[in-house]
């Protein structure tokens, strides 16, 4: 049966690596089916799901089952050609109706011109629930991430509109072998406990080697520096160019990705000729840096904590403060400690200098490096007060020469103007 990715794939070592789906795709995927089965009375074998990445998936629906107010239906997760620990298993949704007073009603429609039917998602069995501090999700929520979030809720409010249902609409999504999968992922030292997280961003699996991936981003740097780019910005990943999308105002069409390969990228840029890097990134990611750490892939190292656990110290926090540090699930979590005993701007001054020494120390000096890092929470560098999360303090002058040298590229010059 044809998915909808028959034409996507990566080559790698003369082989075609089939692109796959994300078990956030199966839970729209199956929402969708469910509540439209529900509302109409049919019965469907597949449905059409648009992913945010723009492609849309076709999807066989198995295991349907039906009561006086359900319908439950699955999605099997189809990780392509990528090595994935959830591939294969049934995602399920079971959609419910409920109803809702007059009241409750006419507050809605008071609201919007059109009645909006009352959704609530949840996790049941093989979900992860969140237990601790830190994450998207507030303690005691399912482990299901923002944008799968999304799309299962937009699944079911266009489905209500278009049968004219304005009754409630409960969706459960669960995964029989969730709890079992979990034990081989990081979702029990996250503190998502009883199963996986329900994930994807763009709703599809890309597979790609580790190689492969670095070939990527050596032919992507060739080509901005074969277009008379000696000054390159650089993000890990889609939330270095989101945040600063959102909240510097910075066209971010110019930037190339590094994953996780902080120090392949320094390497490469050097042996092509490119004059200077300025990373934008995550202190969740980048805050590894400081610890000497050029594979920023939790596979790889961690040491997120240890690291702003020795900042603290070198800042003069107390046992206490750093044992709490250490207890931490996220960057943004040990912040909010260094926060609240007053040690955050000194703390970001350490961790920020250590990330300058070891970005220098891999390239020994030889083009200009910085770092611009930011928090969800506390938000990026502020030049003249520290008092949100500092990028680091030596690169500040860096900027300035960053922008005299690159006079005619106007994302670093918006860089320096998001600062004032």
């Amino acid at each position: 049966m044809k998915n909808g990715l028959e034409d996507q794939y990566v080559i790698k070592n003369n082989k075609r690596l089939r692109y796959g789906y994300t078990t956030g795709s199966c839970a729209a995927g199956a929402a969708r089916g469910a509540v439209r089965m529900l509302l109409s009375g049919e019965t469907l074998s597949e449905v059409e799901l648009d992913t945010p990445k723009g492609i849309t998936l076709t999807l066989q629906l198995h295991d349907i089952t039906r009561g006086e107010t359900y319908v439950s239906c699955a999605v099997q997760k189809d990780a392509g050609d990528d090595p994935d620990t959830t591939n294969g298993i049934l995602v399920y949704v079971k959609a419910e109706k409920f109803s809702i007073s007059a009241a409750e009603q006419a507050g809605q429609q008071q609201k919007t011109e059109r009645s909006r039917p009352q959704i609530i998602l949840d996790g049941g069995i093989g979900v992860g629930r969140v237990t601790k501090p830190g994450l998207s999700q507030n303690v005691g929520e399912a482990a299901i991430n923002p944008v799968p979030r999304a799309m299962i809720l937009r699944e079911a409010e266009e489905a209500a509109q278009e049968y004219d249902y304005e009754g409630g609409l409960k969706l459960t999504v669960s995964v029989p072998q969730g709890e079992e999968i979990a034990k081989k992922t990081f979702n029990p030292r996250l503190g998502i406990l009883g199963g996986i997280s329900i994930l994807g961003t763009s709703g599809i699996v890309e597979p790609m080697s580790e190689k492969a991936l670095i070939e990527s981003i050596h032919v992507e740097m060739k080509q901005h520096f074969c277009q008379g780019e000696n000054y390159i910005l650089v993000t890990p990943g889609n939330y270095g160019a989101d945040y600063l999308r959102e909240h510097m105002s910075i066209p971010f069409e110019n930037n190339i990705k590094c994953s996780n390969y902080v120090g392949e990228t320094i390497d490469m840029a050097i042996d092509m000729g490119v004059k200077g890097i300025l990373f934008v990134a995550h202190i969740g990611k980048f805050v590894k840096v400081a610890a000497g750490i050029m594979n920023t892939h939790s596979h790889c190292a961690d040491g997120r904590m240890e690291v702003l656990c020795a900042s603290a110290i070198r800042a003069g926090g107390s046992l206490e403060c750093a044992r709490e540090i250490l207890a931490c699930n996220t960057t943004d979590e040990a912040l909010h400690v260094l926060d609240r005993y007053h040690i955050l701007q000194k703390a970001m001054e350490d961790v920020t200098r250590h990330i300058q020494f070891y970005l220098d120390h891999r390239s020994y000096q030889q083009i200009l490096l910085g770092a611009v890092i930011f928090s969800n929470e506390f938000g990026y560098g502020d030049i003249s007060t520290f008092e949100n999360l500092i990028d680091f303090c030596s690169f500040f002058a860096k900027i300035d020469l960053f922008c005299s040298l690159n006079k005619e590229k106007p994302v670093l010059s918006a860089l320096l103007k998001s600062f004032e």
